[in-house]
């Protein structure tokens, strides 16, 4: 993967009972989408499979990391900026 890949969390979003958490990865035109719980791609432009199933290993690794910056995020903030 590349070096300037960059990742972003949302904050935990409530859809009906369940709760989720969108990863968004992007690396210039390429871009993918995530959720947890779960750690799959739900949404990809431009990732190889090879690239997808790192992804997916990464967010499975990290997800308590993940989870953690998501409960950080604050959406009023985020709009604000």
């Amino acid at each position: 993967m590349n070096e300037n890949l960059k990742m972003s969390v949302s904050s935990i979003v409530a859809k009906g009972k369940e709760k989720r958490i969108y990863i968004q990865f992007m690396d210039g035109e390429k871009n993918a989408e995530a959720v947890l719980p779960g750690g799959k791609i739900i949404y990809n432009k431009g990732f190889s499979e090879e690239e997808v199933a790192v992804l997916e290993t990464y967010i499975k690794s990290e997800e308590k990391q993940i989870v953690k910056m998501a409960k950080e995020v604050n959406p009023i903030k985020a709009i604000m900026k």
